[in-house]
Protein backbone atom coordinates (compact mmCIF):
# COMPACT_ATOMS: atom_id res chain seq x y z
CA UNK A 1 0.00 0.00 0.00
CA UNK A 2 0.92 3.38 -0.73
CA UNK A 3 0.70 6.48 1.45
CA UNK A 4 1.77 10.07 0.15
CA UNK A 5 -0.72 12.19 2.81
CA UNK A 6 -0.34 15.82 4.17
CA UNK A 7 1.57 15.48 7.25
CA UNK A 8 2.42 17.74 9.67
CA UNK A 9 8.30 20.13 9.52
CA UNK A 10 14.02 20.13 9.70
CA UNK A 11 16.24 19.16 11.28
CA UNK A 12 19.61 19.71 10.26
CA UNK A 13 19.01 18.73 6.38
CA UNK A 14 17.15 15.06 7.06
CA UNK A 15 16.19 12.67 9.70
CA UNK A 16 16.84 12.40 13.46
CA UNK A 17 20.11 11.05 14.15
CA UNK A 18 20.34 8.47 16.69
CA UNK A 19 20.95 9.85 20.11
CA UNK A 20 23.70 8.82 22.35
CA UNK A 21 23.16 6.00 24.22
CA UNK A 22 25.11 4.25 27.53
CA UNK A 23 27.34 1.35 26.18
CA UNK A 24 25.11 -2.38 27.11
CA UNK A 25 21.89 -0.75 29.12
CA UNK A 26 18.66 -0.05 27.71
CA UNK A 27 17.46 3.85 28.49
CA UNK A 28 13.62 4.15 30.11
CA UNK A 29 12.01 7.60 30.27
CA UNK A 30 8.01 8.35 31.34
CA UNK A 31 7.37 10.69 28.51
CA UNK A 32 3.35 11.36 30.00
CA UNK A 33 1.18 10.80 32.45
CA UNK A 34 -2.52 11.57 32.35
CA UNK A 35 -5.04 11.05 35.19
CA UNK A 36 -8.69 11.72 35.67
CA UNK A 37 -10.56 13.67 38.35
CA UNK A 38 -10.23 11.17 40.61
CA UNK A 39 -6.55 11.12 40.11
CA UNK A 40 -6.26 7.39 38.60
CA UNK A 41 -4.09 7.11 35.29
CA UNK A 42 -5.97 7.24 32.37
CA UNK A 43 -2.32 7.26 30.10
CA UNK A 44 0.30 6.64 30.27
CA UNK A 45 3.18 7.01 27.68
CA UNK A 46 6.85 5.29 27.88
CA UNK A 47 10.26 5.48 25.61
CA UNK A 48 13.02 3.06 25.88
CA UNK A 49 16.18 3.27 23.64
CA UNK A 50 17.98 -0.48 22.94
CA UNK A 51 21.76 0.22 23.26
CA UNK A 52 21.07 -0.89 19.37
CA UNK A 53 19.29 2.01 18.81
CA UNK A 54 15.67 0.99 18.70
CA UNK A 55 13.24 2.78 19.98
CA UNK A 56 10.47 1.64 21.83
CA UNK A 57 7.30 3.70 22.23
CA UNK A 58 4.23 2.59 24.86
CA UNK A 59 0.81 4.13 25.34
CA UNK A 60 -0.82 2.41 28.36
CA UNK A 61 -4.50 3.00 28.02
CA UNK A 62 -6.77 1.91 30.90
CA UNK A 63 -9.97 0.34 29.61
CA UNK A 64 -8.55 -0.59 26.78
CA UNK A 65 -8.74 -4.28 25.41
CA UNK A 66 -7.27 -4.05 21.80
CA UNK A 67 -3.40 -3.15 21.39
CA UNK A 68 -2.11 -2.19 18.01
CA UNK A 69 1.83 -2.07 17.36
CA UNK A 70 3.44 -0.56 14.59
CA UNK A 71 7.27 -0.95 13.55
CA UNK A 72 8.44 1.80 12.16
CA UNK A 73 11.19 1.83 9.47
CA UNK A 74 13.09 5.64 8.15
CA UNK A 75 13.02 4.82 4.98
CA UNK A 76 10.61 5.90 1.84
CA UNK A 77 10.78 7.09 -1.93
CA UNK A 78 13.02 9.70 -1.18
CA UNK A 79 15.91 7.91 -0.13
CA UNK A 80 15.87 5.68 -3.12
CA UNK A 81 18.26 6.65 -6.30
CA UNK A 82 17.23 6.51 -10.20
CA UNK A 83 18.25 2.49 -10.05
CA UNK A 84 16.35 1.78 -6.77
CA UNK A 85 13.27 3.83 -7.31
CA UNK A 86 10.46 1.69 -6.01
CA UNK A 87 12.64 -0.16 -3.52
CA UNK A 88 11.01 0.79 -0.90
CA UNK A 89 7.84 -0.08 -1.74
CA UNK A 90 8.91 -3.51 -3.40
CA UNK A 91 10.34 -4.15 0.09
CA UNK A 92 7.25 -2.90 1.66
CA UNK A 93 5.85 -6.11 -0.51
CA UNK A 94 8.14 -8.59 -0.44
CA UNK A 95 8.80 -8.88 3.62
CA UNK A 96 4.95 -10.37 3.75
CA UNK A 97 6.68 -13.19 1.59
CA UNK A 98 7.88 -15.12 4.40
CA UNK A 99 11.30 -16.24 6.74
CA UNK A 100 12.97 -18.69 7.70
CA UNK A 101 10.59 -19.62 10.09
CA UNK A 102 7.44 -18.59 8.82
CA UNK A 103 5.89 -19.09 4.91
CA UNK A 104 3.97 -16.43 3.60
CA UNK A 105 0.72 -18.25 4.67
CA UNK A 106 1.86 -18.77 8.07
CA UNK A 107 2.38 -15.26 8.56
CA UNK A 108 -1.80 -14.76 7.23
CA UNK A 109 -3.04 -17.85 9.33
CA UNK A 110 -1.06 -16.41 12.72
CA UNK A 111 -2.91 -12.89 12.57
CA UNK A 112 -5.96 -14.83 11.03
CA UNK A 113 -6.58 -16.86 13.89
CA UNK A 114 -6.40 -14.53 16.49
CA UNK A 115 -8.78 -12.19 14.45
CA UNK A 116 -6.30 -9.42 14.03
CA UNK A 117 -6.11 -6.62 11.39
CA UNK A 118 -2.67 -6.67 9.78
CA UNK A 119 -1.28 -4.04 6.73
CA UNK A 120 1.73 -1.77 5.92
CA UNK A 121 1.97 1.42 3.76
CA UNK A 122 4.86 2.92 2.31
CA UNK A 123 5.44 6.95 1.84
CA UNK A 124 8.78 9.30 0.70
CA UNK A 125 10.40 9.22 4.27
CA UNK A 126 9.25 6.00 5.93
CA UNK A 127 7.23 2.74 6.15
CA UNK A 128 5.37 1.56 8.64
CA UNK A 129 3.94 -2.68 9.03
CA UNK A 130 1.06 -2.72 11.83
CA UNK A 131 -0.85 -4.67 13.54
CA UNK A 132 -4.25 -4.58 16.15
CA UNK A 133 -5.05 -7.24 18.17
CA UNK A 134 -6.41 -8.07 21.41
CA UNK A 135 -4.30 -7.75 24.01
CA UNK A 136 -3.17 -11.15 25.30
CA UNK A 137 -2.92 -11.58 21.26
CA UNK A 138 -0.12 -8.66 21.37
CA UNK A 139 3.38 -10.82 22.09
CA UNK A 140 2.26 -13.29 18.91
CA UNK A 141 2.09 -9.90 16.89
CA UNK A 142 5.35 -8.55 18.27
CA UNK A 143 7.23 -12.05 17.23
CA UNK A 144 5.38 -11.62 13.73
CA UNK A 145 6.43 -8.20 12.91
CA UNK A 146 9.49 -8.74 14.81
CA UNK A 147 10.36 -12.06 12.23
CA UNK A 148 8.97 -10.07 9.14
CA UNK A 149 11.37 -7.07 9.73
CA UNK A 150 14.73 -8.66 10.62
CA UNK A 151 14.45 -11.86 8.41
CA UNK A 152 12.89 -11.61 5.26
CA UNK A 153 14.32 -14.44 2.67
CA UNK A 154 13.24 -12.47 -0.55
CA UNK A 155 12.89 -15.16 -2.56
CA UNK A 156 13.91 -14.85 -5.88
CA UNK A 157 10.47 -16.37 -7.02
CA UNK A 158 8.34 -14.11 -4.84
CA UNK A 159 10.27 -11.37 -6.16
CA UNK A 160 9.75 -11.83 -9.79
CA UNK A 161 5.75 -12.88 -8.65
CA UNK A 162 5.62 -9.36 -6.53
CA UNK A 163 6.89 -7.50 -9.65
CA UNK A 164 3.80 -8.01 -11.61
CA UNK A 165 1.22 -7.26 -8.37
CA UNK A 166 3.42 -3.80 -8.23
CA UNK A 167 3.63 -3.20 -11.86
CA UNK A 168 -0.87 -3.98 -11.57
CA UNK A 169 -0.64 -1.47 -8.67
CA UNK A 170 1.46 1.25 -10.43
CA UNK A 171 -1.49 0.64 -13.48
CA UNK A 172 -4.46 0.91 -11.16
CA UNK A 173 -2.41 4.62 -9.84
CA UNK A 174 -2.30 5.47 -13.64
CA UNK A 175 -6.19 5.18 -13.87
CA UNK A 176 -6.97 7.42 -10.59
CA UNK A 177 -7.50 10.81 -11.46
CA UNK A 178 -6.37 11.48 -7.85
CA UNK A 179 -3.22 9.83 -8.28
CA UNK A 180 -1.87 11.15 -11.31
CA UNK A 181 -2.76 14.70 -10.75
CA UNK A 182 -0.74 14.97 -7.23
CA UNK A 183 1.87 12.88 -8.89
CA UNK A 184 2.10 15.46 -11.60
CA UNK A 185 2.69 18.32 -9.21
CA UNK A 186 5.18 16.33 -7.09
CA UNK A 187 6.70 16.31 -10.37
CA UNK A 188 6.34 20.24 -11.27
CA UNK A 189 7.72 20.81 -7.31
CA UNK A 190 11.03 19.11 -7.23
CA UNK A 191 11.53 17.46 -11.16
CA UNK A 192 13.43 14.49 -11.13
CA UNK A 193 14.65 14.63 -7.42
CA UNK A 194 14.14 11.99 -4.73
CA UNK A 195 10.73 13.75 -4.12
CA UNK A 196 9.22 14.49 -6.92
CA UNK A 197 9.29 10.55 -7.77
CA UNK A 198 6.00 8.55 -7.05
CA UNK A 199 6.71 6.40 -4.49
CA UNK A 200 5.89 3.19 -6.62
CA UNK A 201 7.96 3.35 -8.71
CA UNK A 202 8.04 3.09 -12.58
CA UNK A 203 7.16 0.50 -14.72
CA UNK A 204 10.84 1.09 -16.13
CA UNK A 205 11.91 0.79 -12.72
CA UNK A 206 10.32 -2.14 -11.21
CA UNK A 207 10.99 -4.16 -14.25
CA UNK A 208 14.81 -3.58 -14.46
CA UNK A 209 15.32 -3.96 -10.25
CA UNK A 210 17.03 -6.79 -9.42
CA UNK A 211 16.82 -9.68 -6.10
CA UNK A 212 20.74 -8.33 -5.54
CA UNK A 213 19.31 -4.41 -5.45
CA UNK A 214 16.07 -4.94 -3.43
CA UNK A 215 18.46 -7.25 -1.13
CA UNK A 216 21.59 -4.60 -0.84
CA UNK A 217 18.52 -1.28 0.11
CA UNK A 218 17.15 -3.91 3.09
CA UNK A 219 20.09 -4.59 4.76
CA UNK A 220 21.45 -0.90 4.23
CA UNK A 221 17.77 0.87 5.52
CA UNK A 222 16.24 -1.67 7.94
CA UNK A 223 18.78 -1.79 10.67
CA UNK A 224 17.48 -1.11 14.68
CA UNK A 225 19.04 2.36 14.92
CA UNK A 226 16.52 3.66 12.15
CA UNK A 227 13.51 1.68 13.49
CA UNK A 228 10.83 2.57 16.04
CA UNK A 229 8.23 0.09 17.80
CA UNK A 230 5.03 1.99 18.81
CA UNK A 231 2.40 0.27 20.94
CA UNK A 232 -0.61 1.60 22.63
CA UNK A 233 -3.75 0.21 24.40
CA UNK A 234 -3.95 -2.97 26.91
CA UNK A 235 -0.11 -2.94 27.22
CA UNK A 236 2.35 -3.18 29.92
CA UNK A 237 5.35 -1.40 28.83
CA UNK A 238 8.18 -3.88 30.45
CA UNK A 239 6.64 -6.79 28.87
CA UNK A 240 6.54 -4.71 25.72
CA UNK A 241 10.10 -4.31 25.97
CA UNK A 242 11.03 -7.61 26.83
CA UNK A 243 8.94 -9.14 24.26
CA UNK A 244 10.19 -6.90 21.37
CA UNK A 245 13.91 -8.39 22.68
CA UNK A 246 13.12 -11.74 22.10
CA UNK A 247 11.89 -11.19 18.60
CA UNK A 248 14.40 -8.63 17.07
CA UNK A 249 16.91 -10.82 18.48
CA UNK A 250 16.74 -13.26 15.26
CA UNK A 251 19.96 -12.89 13.16
CA UNK A 252 21.57 -10.47 15.71
CA UNK A 253 19.75 -8.01 14.66
CA UNK A 254 19.94 -5.70 17.72
CA UNK A 255 23.47 -6.60 18.40
CA UNK A 256 26.27 -3.72 18.49
CA UNK A 257 25.74 -0.09 19.67
CA UNK A 258 23.86 2.40 17.28
CA UNK A 259 25.45 4.02 14.64
CA UNK A 260 24.83 7.71 13.15
CA UNK A 261 22.11 7.92 11.08
CA UNK A 262 23.12 10.21 8.06
CA UNK A 263 21.05 13.28 7.09
CA UNK A 264 18.73 12.23 4.26
CA UNK A 265 19.23 15.10 1.95
CA UNK A 266 22.39 16.86 1.03
CA UNK A 267 22.25 19.71 3.05
CA UNK A 268 20.74 22.06 0.29
CA UNK A 269 16.79 22.98 1.11
CA UNK A 270 15.22 21.84 -2.67
CA UNK A 271 13.62 25.09 -4.64
CA UNK A 272 10.25 25.32 -5.98
CA UNK A 273 9.71 27.52 -8.68
CA UNK A 274 6.76 28.39 -10.31
CA UNK A 275 5.76 25.87 -13.35
CA UNK A 276 2.47 24.60 -15.24
CA UNK A 277 1.59 20.95 -16.68
CA UNK A 278 -0.90 19.23 -18.14
CA UNK A 279 -1.84 15.49 -18.99
CA UNK A 280 -4.59 14.34 -21.11
CA UNK A 281 -6.86 11.74 -20.06
CA UNK A 282 -9.98 10.72 -20.81
CA UNK A 283 -11.64 11.09 -17.60
CA UNK A 284 -15.22 12.40 -17.25
CA UNK A 285 -14.13 15.43 -14.85
CA UNK A 286 -10.47 17.60 -14.81
CA UNK A 287 -8.92 17.42 -11.70
CA UNK A 288 -6.42 20.33 -10.71
CA UNK A 289 -4.43 21.17 -8.36
CA UNK A 290 -3.26 24.77 -7.67
CA UNK A 291 -0.08 25.03 -5.20
CA UNK A 292 3.01 26.65 -4.04
CA UNK A 293 5.71 26.06 -1.43
CA UNK A 294 4.95 25.26 2.04
CA UNK A 295 6.94 24.51 5.15
CA UNK A 296 9.44 22.40 6.70
CA UNK A 297 8.51 19.57 9.03
CA UNK A 298 9.76 21.44 11.85
CA UNK A 299 8.89 24.96 10.90
CA UNK A 300 7.08 26.56 14.61
CA UNK A 301 4.95 28.03 12.01
CA UNK A 302 2.85 25.02 11.24
CA UNK A 303 0.39 25.02 13.98
CA UNK A 304 -0.78 28.40 12.39
CA UNK A 305 -0.73 26.70 8.71
CA UNK A 306 -2.66 24.16 10.14
CA UNK A 307 -5.55 26.95 11.43
CA UNK A 308 -5.15 28.44 8.37
CA UNK A 309 -5.86 25.27 6.01
CA UNK A 310 -8.94 24.25 8.15
CA UNK A 311 -10.59 27.73 7.65
CA UNK A 312 -9.23 27.53 3.49
CA UNK A 313 -10.61 24.56 2.25
CA UNK A 314 -10.86 21.48 5.73
CA UNK A 315 -14.33 21.24 6.13
CA UNK A 316 -18.13 22.29 4.55
CA UNK A 317 -17.77 25.62 6.36
CA UNK A 318 -13.94 26.41 4.99
CA UNK A 319 -13.98 29.39 2.38
CA UNK A 320 -13.44 27.33 -0.15
CA UNK A 321 -16.25 24.69 0.03
CA UNK A 322 -18.69 27.45 1.08
CA UNK A 323 -17.78 29.35 -2.18
CA UNK A 324 -17.17 27.05 -5.00
CA UNK A 325 -19.45 24.38 -4.26
CA UNK A 326 -22.67 25.78 -1.71
CA UNK A 327 -22.56 28.96 -3.55
CA UNK A 328 -21.60 29.01 -7.03
CA UNK A 329 -22.11 25.04 -7.65
CA UNK A 330 -19.09 24.68 -9.26
CA UNK A 331 -17.45 21.60 -8.34
CA UNK A 332 -18.87 18.62 -5.88
CA UNK A 333 -15.24 18.16 -4.19
CA UNK A 334 -12.29 21.11 -3.33
CA UNK A 335 -10.30 20.90 -0.49
CA UNK A 336 -6.95 22.63 0.59
CA UNK A 337 -4.11 20.53 1.69
CA UNK A 338 -0.54 20.95 3.58
CA UNK A 339 2.50 18.48 2.87
CA UNK A 340 5.55 19.07 5.11
CA UNK A 341 8.76 17.17 4.81
CA UNK A 342 12.04 17.48 6.09
CA UNK A 343 13.49 19.99 4.00
CA UNK A 344 10.40 20.98 2.01
CA UNK A 345 6.75 21.08 1.89
CA UNK A 346 3.73 22.31 -0.32
CA UNK A 347 0.47 23.77 0.17
CA UNK A 348 -2.31 23.77 -2.53
CA UNK A 349 -5.90 23.56 -3.52
CA UNK A 350 -7.28 20.51 -4.76
CA UNK A 351 -10.43 20.88 -7.01
CA UNK A 352 -12.43 17.85 -9.32
CA UNK A 353 -14.96 19.57 -12.03
CA UNK A 354 -16.69 19.48 -15.47
CA UNK A 355 -14.33 20.60 -17.57
CA UNK A 356 -15.91 23.73 -18.88
CA UNK A 357 -15.74 25.28 -15.22
CA UNK A 358 -12.47 24.80 -14.92
CA UNK A 359 -11.41 28.60 -16.02
CA UNK A 360 -14.00 29.96 -13.25
CA UNK A 361 -13.19 27.36 -10.75
CA UNK A 362 -9.17 28.80 -10.96
CA UNK A 363 -10.22 32.55 -11.08
CA UNK A 364 -12.65 31.54 -8.11
CA UNK A 365 -9.45 29.86 -5.72
CA UNK A 366 -6.83 32.63 -7.15
CA UNK A 367 -9.55 35.47 -5.81
CA UNK A 368 -9.99 33.64 -2.05
CA UNK A 369 -6.19 32.91 -1.95
CA UNK A 370 -5.47 37.06 -2.50
CA UNK A 371 -8.08 37.66 -0.01
CA UNK A 372 -6.67 35.63 2.72
CA UNK A 373 -3.27 37.12 1.69
CA UNK A 374 -4.35 40.64 1.71
CA UNK A 375 -6.60 40.61 4.75
CA UNK A 376 -5.69 36.91 6.29
CA UNK A 377 -9.02 35.32 8.38
CA UNK A 378 -12.09 36.70 10.62
CA UNK A 379 -12.23 35.81 14.27
CA UNK A 380 -14.65 33.45 13.82
CA UNK A 381 -12.70 31.40 11.15
CA UNK A 382 -9.79 31.66 13.37
CA UNK A 383 -12.14 30.01 16.65
CA UNK A 384 -13.68 27.63 13.96
CA UNK A 385 -10.39 26.47 13.04
CA UNK A 386 -8.92 25.97 16.41
CA UNK A 387 -11.94 23.91 17.31
CA UNK A 388 -11.54 21.90 14.45
CA UNK A 389 -7.87 20.84 14.15
CA UNK A 390 -8.11 20.07 18.75
CA UNK A 391 -11.69 18.54 18.01
CA UNK A 392 -10.29 16.07 15.04
CA UNK A 393 -7.03 15.80 17.07
CA UNK A 394 -9.01 13.95 20.11
CA UNK A 395 -11.66 12.27 18.56
CA UNK A 396 -8.92 10.67 16.40
CA UNK A 397 -6.93 9.24 18.97
CA UNK A 398 -10.16 7.50 20.54
CA UNK A 399 -8.60 3.87 19.90
CA UNK A 400 -5.44 1.90 19.92
CA UNK A 401 -4.29 2.11 16.72
CA UNK A 402 -4.60 6.02 15.96
CA UNK A 403 -2.62 6.52 19.09
CA UNK A 404 0.03 4.10 17.94
CA UNK A 405 0.28 5.67 14.38
CA UNK A 406 1.08 9.04 16.67
CA UNK A 407 3.41 7.75 18.96
CA UNK A 408 4.88 6.04 16.07
CA UNK A 409 5.44 9.14 13.87
CA UNK A 410 6.28 11.28 16.31
CA UNK A 411 8.55 9.56 17.81
CA UNK A 412 10.49 8.72 14.23
CA UNK A 413 10.25 11.75 12.01
CA UNK A 414 10.59 14.05 15.27
CA UNK A 415 12.34 12.57 17.63
CA UNK A 416 10.10 13.49 20.02
CA UNK A 417 6.52 13.17 21.82
CA UNK A 418 4.59 15.71 22.47
CA UNK A 419 1.44 15.48 25.17
CA UNK A 420 -2.17 16.24 23.71
CA UNK A 421 -2.22 18.79 26.02
CA UNK A 422 0.80 20.34 24.46
CA UNK A 423 -0.57 19.99 20.83
CA UNK A 424 -3.73 21.49 21.93
CA UNK A 425 -2.28 24.02 23.84
CA UNK A 426 0.04 25.09 20.59
CA UNK A 427 -2.98 24.91 18.47
CA UNK A 428 -4.40 27.42 21.08
CA UNK A 429 -2.08 30.03 21.22
CA UNK A 430 -2.41 30.83 16.99
CA UNK A 431 -3.10 33.93 16.74
CA UNK A 432 -4.59 35.93 13.75
CA UNK A 433 -1.27 38.08 13.15
CA UNK A 434 0.24 34.59 12.77
CA UNK A 435 -2.19 33.14 10.21
CA UNK A 436 -2.20 35.95 8.02
CA UNK A 437 2.08 36.20 7.95
CA UNK A 438 2.23 32.58 7.11
CA UNK A 439 -0.89 32.93 4.59
CA UNK A 440 1.33 35.60 2.99
CA UNK A 441 5.01 33.56 3.41
CA UNK A 442 2.91 30.11 1.49
CA UNK A 443 0.83 31.56 -1.18
CA UNK A 444 3.01 34.12 -1.90
CA UNK A 445 5.51 32.31 -3.67
CA UNK A 446 5.42 31.08 -7.15
CA UNK A 447 2.30 29.36 -8.31
CA UNK A 448 1.93 25.58 -9.39
CA UNK A 449 -0.59 24.73 -11.68
CA UNK A 450 -1.05 20.60 -12.08
CA UNK A 451 -4.66 19.68 -14.36
CA UNK A 452 -5.23 16.41 -15.41
CA UNK A 453 -8.27 15.60 -17.58
CA UNK A 454 -9.65 15.66 -21.57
Amino acid sequence: MIKSVPTAGQRTAGRPSALPRTAGRASTTTLETVRDAAGQVTSRVRRTVLPSGLRIVTEQMAGARSASIGVWIGVGSRDETTTTHGASHFLEHLLFKGTDERSALDISIALDAVGGEFNAFTAKEYTCFHARVLGEDLPLAVDVLGDMVTGSVLDTHDVDAERDVILDEIAMHEDDPDDVVQNLLADLAWGSGPLGRPIAGTTGSIEAMTRAQIQRFYRKHYRPENMVVSVAGAVDHGEVVKAIRRSFHRHGFLDGAAEPIGPRAGGRRPRIHGREGRISRPFEQVNVVLGAEGLTRDDDRRFALGVLNTALGGGTSSRLFQEVREHRGLAYSVYSFATQYADSGLVGVAVGCLPDRLDEVLEVVRVELSRIVAHGITADELERGKGQLVGGLVLGLEDSASRMMRLGKAELVYAEVLGIDEVMDRINAVTLEEVQEVATHVFGRPELLAVVGP
